[in-house]
Protein backbone atom coordinates (compact mmCIF):
# COMPACT_ATOMS: atom_id res chain seq x y z
CA UNK A 1 0.00 0.00 0.00
CA UNK A 2 1.06 3.51 -0.93
CA UNK A 3 2.64 5.36 2.09
CA UNK A 4 2.52 1.77 4.20
CA UNK A 5 6.09 0.91 6.15
CA UNK A 6 7.79 -2.59 4.22
CA UNK A 7 6.15 -5.23 5.99
CA UNK A 8 8.59 -7.98 7.58
CA UNK A 9 7.71 -11.12 5.42
CA UNK A 10 9.23 -13.76 8.28
CA UNK A 11 7.46 -16.72 9.77
CA UNK A 12 4.34 -16.04 12.71
CA UNK A 13 4.99 -16.81 16.32
CA UNK A 14 2.21 -19.61 17.51
CA UNK A 15 1.10 -17.75 20.26
CA UNK A 16 -0.23 -20.91 22.76
CA UNK A 17 3.56 -21.92 23.04
CA UNK A 18 4.97 -18.67 22.60
CA UNK A 19 2.65 -17.52 26.12
CA UNK A 20 4.17 -20.51 28.10
CA UNK A 21 5.24 -19.38 31.71
CA UNK A 22 8.93 -18.78 32.00
CA UNK A 23 9.62 -19.13 28.53
CA UNK A 24 13.30 -17.84 26.79
CA UNK A 25 14.14 -16.49 24.04
CA UNK A 26 16.57 -19.33 23.34
CA UNK A 27 13.40 -22.22 24.02
CA UNK A 28 11.36 -20.21 21.59
CA UNK A 29 13.64 -19.75 18.55
CA UNK A 30 12.74 -23.69 17.66
CA UNK A 31 8.73 -22.13 17.60
CA UNK A 32 9.35 -19.71 15.09
CA UNK A 33 8.27 -21.78 12.19
CA UNK A 34 5.97 -21.11 8.80
CA UNK A 35 2.03 -21.91 9.82
CA UNK A 36 -0.18 -22.79 7.43
CA UNK A 37 -3.76 -20.44 7.52
CA UNK A 38 -5.52 -24.05 7.66
CA UNK A 39 -3.22 -25.08 10.91
CA UNK A 40 -6.29 -26.39 13.11
CA UNK A 41 -7.22 -24.35 15.79
CA UNK A 42 -3.83 -22.63 16.63
CA UNK A 43 -3.44 -19.00 16.72
CA UNK A 44 -1.31 -17.15 14.50
CA UNK A 45 -0.29 -13.93 15.54
CA UNK A 46 0.55 -12.49 11.84
CA UNK A 47 -3.44 -13.16 10.98
CA UNK A 48 -4.43 -10.76 13.91
CA UNK A 49 -5.40 -7.22 12.69
CA UNK A 50 -3.37 -4.86 15.25
CA UNK A 51 -0.48 -5.21 16.14
CA UNK A 52 0.71 -7.73 19.01
CA UNK A 53 3.86 -7.14 21.12
CA UNK A 54 4.41 -9.47 23.90
CA UNK A 55 7.12 -9.15 26.58
CA UNK A 56 7.88 -11.81 29.49
CA UNK A 57 9.02 -11.15 32.80
CA UNK A 58 12.95 -9.56 31.59
CA UNK A 59 11.53 -7.46 29.48
CA UNK A 60 12.83 -9.53 26.71
CA UNK A 61 9.84 -9.22 23.37
CA UNK A 62 8.46 -12.98 22.73
CA UNK A 63 5.78 -11.81 20.16
CA UNK A 64 6.22 -9.32 17.36
CA UNK A 65 3.65 -9.83 15.10
CA UNK A 66 3.61 -8.40 11.07
CA UNK A 67 0.93 -5.84 11.80
CA UNK A 68 3.40 -4.08 14.80
CA UNK A 69 6.07 -4.49 11.80
CA UNK A 70 3.96 -2.39 9.82
CA UNK A 71 3.13 0.24 12.24
CA UNK A 72 6.32 0.76 13.98
CA UNK A 73 8.84 0.30 10.98
CA UNK A 74 10.77 -2.60 12.60
CA UNK A 75 11.54 -5.99 11.72
CA UNK A 76 9.90 -8.84 13.84
CA UNK A 77 13.12 -10.57 13.32
CA UNK A 78 15.22 -7.28 14.93
CA UNK A 79 12.93 -7.56 18.09
CA UNK A 80 12.36 -10.69 18.87
CA UNK A 81 14.72 -10.44 22.03
CA UNK A 82 15.12 -7.10 22.25
CA UNK A 83 14.45 -5.10 25.42
CA UNK A 84 10.75 -4.13 24.97
CA UNK A 85 11.51 -0.71 26.78
CA UNK A 86 13.97 0.36 24.08
CA UNK A 87 12.15 -1.04 20.93
CA UNK A 88 8.53 0.54 21.98
CA UNK A 89 10.34 4.11 23.19
CA UNK A 90 6.87 5.15 24.09
CA UNK A 91 5.63 8.71 25.10
CA UNK A 92 2.92 10.70 26.02
CA UNK A 93 1.90 14.14 24.40
CA UNK A 94 4.48 16.19 26.87
CA UNK A 95 7.19 14.27 25.82
CA UNK A 96 6.97 12.20 29.13
CA UNK A 97 8.22 8.41 28.67
CA UNK A 98 5.05 5.84 29.62
CA UNK A 99 7.75 3.19 30.69
CA UNK A 100 8.90 5.79 33.25
CA UNK A 101 5.99 6.79 34.11
CA UNK A 102 3.70 3.64 34.78
CA UNK A 103 6.26 1.63 35.84
CA UNK A 104 4.50 -1.54 34.09
CA UNK A 105 7.22 -4.15 36.14
CA UNK A 106 7.67 -2.46 39.27
CA UNK A 107 4.26 -0.16 39.72
CA UNK A 108 1.12 -1.74 41.34
CA UNK A 109 0.82 -5.03 41.66
CA UNK A 110 -3.32 -5.04 41.22
CA UNK A 111 -3.28 -3.56 38.11
CA UNK A 112 -4.50 -5.61 34.86
CA UNK A 113 -4.29 -3.45 31.84
CA UNK A 114 -4.04 0.14 30.75
CA UNK A 115 -7.38 1.29 28.41
CA UNK A 116 -6.64 2.29 24.95
CA UNK A 117 -4.60 5.46 25.19
CA UNK A 118 -2.61 7.93 22.29
CA UNK A 119 1.10 7.33 22.91
CA UNK A 120 4.20 7.97 20.30
CA UNK A 121 7.13 6.70 19.05
CA UNK A 122 10.35 8.34 19.10
CA UNK A 123 9.97 9.29 15.31
CA UNK A 124 6.38 10.84 16.49
CA UNK A 125 4.73 8.39 14.99
CA UNK A 126 1.06 7.86 16.62
CA UNK A 127 -0.20 4.68 18.08
CA UNK A 128 -3.23 3.67 20.06
CA UNK A 129 -1.81 1.48 22.84
CA UNK A 130 -3.79 -1.02 25.29
CA UNK A 131 -1.43 -2.88 27.77
CA UNK A 132 -2.63 -6.17 29.70
CA UNK A 133 -0.67 -7.90 32.11
CA UNK A 134 -0.27 -11.91 32.67
CA UNK A 135 0.93 -11.86 36.60
CA UNK A 136 1.57 -14.99 38.86
CA UNK A 137 -0.65 -16.46 41.14
CA UNK A 138 -0.97 -13.95 44.35
CA UNK A 139 -1.02 -16.75 46.04
CA UNK A 140 2.35 -18.78 45.02
CA UNK A 141 4.54 -16.34 46.87
CA UNK A 142 7.55 -14.20 45.00
CA UNK A 143 9.43 -15.98 42.71
CA UNK A 144 13.05 -14.87 42.93
CA UNK A 145 13.80 -15.35 39.33
CA UNK A 146 11.14 -12.42 38.68
CA UNK A 147 12.46 -8.75 38.84
CA UNK A 148 11.09 -6.62 41.75
CA UNK A 149 11.02 -5.72 44.97
CA UNK A 150 12.35 -8.59 47.40
CA UNK A 151 10.42 -7.49 50.31
CA UNK A 152 6.87 -8.35 48.56
CA UNK A 153 6.26 -11.56 49.03
CA UNK A 154 2.46 -11.81 48.04
CA UNK A 155 2.80 -13.17 44.59
CA UNK A 156 1.05 -10.77 41.39
CA UNK A 157 4.60 -10.30 39.68
CA UNK A 158 4.38 -9.46 35.83
CA UNK A 159 5.46 -12.56 34.10
CA UNK A 160 3.66 -11.53 30.47
CA UNK A 161 3.32 -7.98 29.28
CA UNK A 162 0.65 -7.73 26.30
CA UNK A 163 0.67 -4.69 24.54
CA UNK A 164 -1.36 -4.02 21.56
CA UNK A 165 -1.14 -1.62 18.81
CA UNK A 166 -3.29 0.57 16.41
CA UNK A 167 -2.91 3.10 14.01
CA UNK A 168 -4.08 6.52 14.89
CA UNK A 169 -5.15 7.18 11.23
CA UNK A 170 -8.62 5.51 11.09
CA UNK A 171 -10.13 7.48 14.38
CA UNK A 172 -8.73 10.74 12.65
CA UNK A 173 -10.35 10.18 10.09
CA UNK A 174 -13.64 9.31 11.91
CA UNK A 175 -13.14 11.98 14.07
CA UNK A 176 -13.15 13.89 10.71
CA UNK A 177 -16.04 12.31 9.70
CA UNK A 178 -18.23 13.10 12.89
CA UNK A 179 -16.79 16.76 12.31
CA UNK A 180 -18.65 17.10 9.44
CA UNK A 181 -21.66 15.64 10.13
CA UNK A 182 -22.14 18.12 12.87
CA UNK A 183 -20.92 21.05 10.87
CA UNK A 184 -23.45 19.73 8.04
CA UNK A 185 -26.20 19.33 10.34
CA UNK A 186 -25.95 22.49 11.82
CA UNK A 187 -25.70 24.25 8.82
CA UNK A 188 -28.63 22.43 7.30
CA UNK A 189 -30.82 22.89 10.43
CA UNK A 190 -29.62 26.43 11.01
CA UNK A 191 -31.59 28.24 7.85
CA UNK A 192 -34.64 26.68 8.38
CA UNK A 193 -35.17 27.21 12.49
CA UNK A 194 -34.23 30.64 12.01
CA UNK A 195 -36.69 31.20 9.43
CA UNK A 196 -39.35 29.26 11.87
CA UNK A 197 -38.04 31.70 15.03
CA UNK A 198 -38.46 34.86 13.04
CA UNK A 199 -41.82 34.25 11.51
CA UNK A 200 -43.15 33.24 14.85
CA UNK A 201 -41.96 35.59 16.87
CA UNK A 202 -43.20 38.33 14.29
CA UNK A 203 -46.53 37.25 14.37
CA UNK A 204 -46.60 36.40 17.80
CA UNK A 205 -45.40 40.33 17.92
CA UNK A 206 -47.60 42.03 15.40
CA UNK A 207 -50.31 39.58 14.49
CA UNK A 208 -52.85 42.46 14.36
CA UNK A 209 -51.03 44.71 12.02
CA UNK A 210 -50.80 41.96 9.14
CA UNK A 211 -53.43 40.71 6.59
CA UNK A 212 -54.51 37.38 6.55
CA UNK A 213 -52.62 36.60 3.13
CA UNK A 214 -49.66 37.79 4.20
CA UNK A 215 -50.47 35.58 7.90
CA UNK A 216 -51.38 32.92 5.53
CA UNK A 217 -47.74 33.27 3.41
CA UNK A 218 -45.85 33.54 6.96
CA UNK A 219 -47.32 30.27 8.30
CA UNK A 220 -46.96 28.69 4.54
CA UNK A 221 -43.03 29.35 5.28
CA UNK A 222 -42.70 28.35 8.89
CA UNK A 223 -44.90 24.73 7.57
CA UNK A 224 -42.33 24.37 4.66
CA UNK A 225 -39.30 24.99 6.52
CA UNK A 226 -40.57 22.68 9.43
CA UNK A 227 -40.77 20.04 7.17
CA UNK A 228 -37.56 20.36 5.76
CA UNK A 229 -35.98 19.71 9.25
CA UNK A 230 -38.11 17.14 9.53
CA UNK A 231 -37.28 15.50 6.79
CA UNK A 232 -33.41 16.21 7.34
CA UNK A 233 -33.94 13.89 10.74
CA UNK A 234 -35.50 11.31 8.98
CA UNK A 235 -32.46 11.08 6.36
CA UNK A 236 -29.86 11.01 9.76
CA UNK A 237 -31.89 8.01 11.06
CA UNK A 238 -31.71 6.48 8.29
CA UNK A 239 -28.39 6.73 8.07
CA UNK A 240 -27.94 5.28 11.51
CA UNK A 241 -30.13 2.42 10.66
CA UNK A 242 -28.05 1.56 7.25
CA UNK A 243 -24.34 2.27 9.63
CA UNK A 244 -25.51 0.09 12.27
CA UNK A 245 -27.44 -2.72 10.12
CA UNK A 246 -30.58 -2.27 12.02
CA UNK A 247 -32.73 -1.49 8.83
CA UNK A 248 -35.62 -3.39 8.64
CA UNK A 249 -37.13 -4.59 5.89
CA UNK A 250 -40.98 -5.17 5.91
CA UNK A 251 -41.96 -7.01 2.17
CA UNK A 252 -44.89 -7.29 1.17
CA UNK A 253 -46.71 -7.74 -2.81
CA UNK A 254 -45.38 -4.26 -4.72
CA UNK A 255 -45.60 -3.59 -8.15
CA UNK A 256 -42.53 -1.55 -9.22
CA UNK A 257 -44.41 0.29 -11.79
CA UNK A 258 -47.19 1.71 -9.92
CA UNK A 259 -44.92 3.25 -7.23
CA UNK A 260 -43.25 4.96 -9.73
CA UNK A 261 -46.62 6.57 -11.18
CA UNK A 262 -47.64 6.84 -7.61
CA UNK A 263 -44.05 9.58 -7.11
CA UNK A 264 -44.53 11.25 -10.73
CA UNK A 265 -48.69 11.37 -10.34
CA UNK A 266 -47.51 13.58 -6.75
CA UNK A 267 -44.95 15.53 -8.08
CA UNK A 268 -47.54 16.97 -11.26
CA UNK A 269 -50.16 17.84 -8.61
CA UNK A 270 -47.96 19.71 -6.56
CA UNK A 271 -47.05 21.64 -9.86
CA UNK A 272 -43.97 20.11 -12.14
CA UNK A 273 -45.68 20.03 -16.06
CA UNK A 274 -46.72 16.15 -17.13
CA UNK A 275 -45.01 16.27 -19.86
CA UNK A 276 -42.03 16.48 -17.92
CA UNK A 277 -42.00 12.39 -17.15
CA UNK A 278 -42.52 9.77 -18.86
CA UNK A 279 -42.97 6.29 -17.76
CA UNK A 280 -42.02 2.94 -19.20
CA UNK A 281 -42.91 -0.77 -17.60
CA UNK A 282 -42.02 -4.26 -19.15
CA UNK A 283 -45.61 -6.17 -19.79
CA UNK A 284 -44.22 -9.02 -17.79
CA UNK A 285 -42.72 -8.08 -14.81
CA UNK A 286 -42.30 -11.14 -12.09
CA UNK A 287 -43.97 -10.43 -8.44
CA UNK A 288 -41.64 -8.84 -6.39
CA UNK A 289 -42.04 -8.96 -2.69
CA UNK A 290 -40.35 -5.39 -1.29
CA UNK A 291 -40.39 -3.27 1.01
CA UNK A 292 -43.14 -0.57 -0.57
CA UNK A 293 -41.94 2.47 1.69
CA UNK A 294 -38.88 2.06 0.96
CA UNK A 295 -39.37 1.83 -2.59
CA UNK A 296 -41.36 4.72 -2.77
CA UNK A 297 -37.95 6.83 -0.41
CA UNK A 298 -36.12 4.90 -3.13
CA UNK A 299 -37.86 6.25 -6.65
CA UNK A 300 -38.75 9.64 -4.96
CA UNK A 301 -34.93 10.15 -4.43
CA UNK A 302 -33.69 9.49 -7.57
CA UNK A 303 -36.61 11.03 -9.48
CA UNK A 304 -35.87 14.52 -7.67
CA UNK A 305 -31.92 13.93 -7.80
CA UNK A 306 -33.03 13.96 -12.01
CA UNK A 307 -35.31 17.23 -11.46
CA UNK A 308 -32.95 19.12 -9.76
CA UNK A 309 -29.32 18.10 -11.30
CA UNK A 310 -30.91 16.78 -14.81
CA UNK A 311 -32.47 18.68 -17.67
CA UNK A 312 -35.18 17.59 -20.28
CA UNK A 313 -37.67 14.73 -19.93
CA UNK A 314 -37.03 12.37 -16.47
CA UNK A 315 -37.43 8.38 -17.96
CA UNK A 316 -38.38 5.63 -15.48
CA UNK A 317 -37.79 2.80 -17.04
CA UNK A 318 -38.66 -1.03 -15.11
CA UNK A 319 -38.09 -3.91 -16.88
CA UNK A 320 -37.18 -7.60 -15.67
CA UNK A 321 -33.57 -8.35 -14.89
CA UNK A 322 -33.18 -11.42 -17.41
CA UNK A 323 -34.43 -8.42 -20.34
CA UNK A 324 -31.97 -5.70 -19.10
CA UNK A 325 -28.97 -8.28 -19.28
CA UNK A 326 -28.45 -7.81 -15.59
CA UNK A 327 -27.10 -10.48 -13.42
CA UNK A 328 -29.71 -12.02 -11.31
CA UNK A 329 -28.67 -10.72 -7.21
CA UNK A 330 -28.84 -14.76 -6.69
CA UNK A 331 -28.05 -17.49 -8.95
CA UNK A 332 -31.75 -18.35 -10.64
CA UNK A 333 -33.37 -15.64 -9.00
CA UNK A 334 -35.57 -13.09 -10.55
CA UNK A 335 -36.19 -9.76 -9.84
CA UNK A 336 -36.65 -6.23 -12.00
CA UNK A 337 -34.57 -3.22 -13.12
CA UNK A 338 -35.04 0.13 -12.30
CA UNK A 339 -33.31 2.95 -14.61
CA UNK A 340 -34.53 6.18 -13.60
CA UNK A 341 -33.01 8.79 -16.49
CA UNK A 342 -32.29 12.45 -17.37
CA UNK A 343 -31.22 14.31 -20.21
CA UNK A 344 -28.35 16.68 -18.53
CA UNK A 345 -24.88 16.82 -18.87
CA UNK A 346 -24.71 13.58 -16.97
CA UNK A 347 -22.25 12.24 -13.98
CA UNK A 348 -18.25 12.84 -14.82
CA UNK A 349 -15.99 9.67 -14.86
CA UNK A 350 -13.96 11.01 -12.39
CA UNK A 351 -17.22 11.50 -9.98
CA UNK A 352 -18.86 8.02 -10.26
CA UNK A 353 -16.62 6.56 -7.29
CA UNK A 354 -17.95 9.40 -4.52
CA UNK A 355 -21.33 9.91 -5.62
CA UNK A 356 -22.83 7.57 -3.40
CA UNK A 357 -20.71 8.97 -0.34
CA UNK A 358 -21.97 10.97 2.67
CA UNK A 359 -22.19 14.70 2.42
CA UNK A 360 -21.50 14.31 -1.17
CA UNK A 361 -23.27 17.18 -3.19
CA UNK A 362 -23.12 18.19 -6.91
CA UNK A 363 -21.47 21.89 -7.10
CA UNK A 364 -22.70 22.20 -3.32
CA UNK A 365 -26.43 22.60 -4.61
CA UNK A 366 -29.11 22.05 -1.75
CA UNK A 367 -30.02 19.24 0.34
CA UNK A 368 -27.76 17.67 2.78
CA UNK A 369 -25.87 15.11 0.62
CA UNK A 370 -27.20 12.02 2.19
CA UNK A 371 -29.90 10.98 -0.28
CA UNK A 372 -27.88 8.83 -2.57
CA UNK A 373 -26.11 7.37 0.43
CA UNK A 374 -29.40 6.30 1.81
CA UNK A 375 -30.61 4.88 -1.87
CA UNK A 376 -27.70 2.81 -2.16
CA UNK A 377 -28.16 1.77 1.66
CA UNK A 378 -31.64 1.04 1.20
CA UNK A 379 -31.51 -1.10 -2.10
CA UNK A 380 -28.58 -3.34 -0.86
CA UNK A 381 -30.93 -3.77 2.32
CA UNK A 382 -32.56 -5.38 0.14
CA UNK A 383 -30.09 -7.28 -1.53
CA UNK A 384 -30.27 -5.51 -4.56
CA UNK A 385 -27.42 -3.51 -6.28
CA UNK A 386 -27.00 0.44 -7.88
CA UNK A 387 -25.04 2.13 -10.40
CA UNK A 388 -24.70 5.21 -12.36
CA UNK A 389 -23.63 5.55 -16.03
CA UNK A 390 -24.34 7.29 -18.73
CA UNK A 391 -27.72 7.16 -19.98
CA UNK A 392 -28.75 6.68 -23.76
CA UNK A 393 -30.09 10.43 -24.24
CA UNK A 394 -26.51 11.77 -23.01
CA UNK A 395 -27.24 12.53 -19.23
CA UNK A 396 -27.56 10.90 -16.13
CA UNK A 397 -28.84 7.32 -15.25
CA UNK A 398 -29.01 5.38 -12.36
CA UNK A 399 -30.13 1.96 -12.25
CA UNK A 400 -31.00 0.05 -9.30
CA UNK A 401 -32.05 -4.30 -9.47
CA UNK A 402 -34.34 -5.24 -6.78
CA UNK A 403 -34.57 -9.75 -6.25
CA UNK A 404 -38.08 -10.74 -6.17
CA UNK A 405 -38.01 -11.50 -2.56
CA UNK A 406 -40.20 -13.53 -0.85
CA UNK A 407 -43.23 -13.23 1.94
CA UNK A 408 -41.03 -14.29 4.39
CA UNK A 409 -37.94 -13.05 3.09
Amino acid sequence: MPGERALDQGPAVLLPDALGPGRTVTGLVGLITPVSVMGGSMACADELPDGLVIADHARRVLVFNRAASRLTGIPARAAIGADVRELLALHDTDGRCWWSCANPYRGLSIRSRHPEMSLYLADGTELLVTVSYVRAPRASGLDPALPGDPARTGGGQVQRLVIMLRGAQQRARLERTRADLVSTVAHELRSPLTSVKGFTATLLAKWGRFTDDQKRVMLETVNADADRVTRLITELLDVSRIESGRMEIHRQLVSVPERAEKIVAGRVAAGDPADRYRLMAADRLPETWLDADKVDQILANLIENAVRHGAGTVTVVVEPLETAGARAVRPGGEGVAVSVRDEGDGVAPELVARIFRQFWRAKRRGGAGLGLYIVKGLVEAHGGTITVQRAPEGGAEFRFTMPAGNPVG
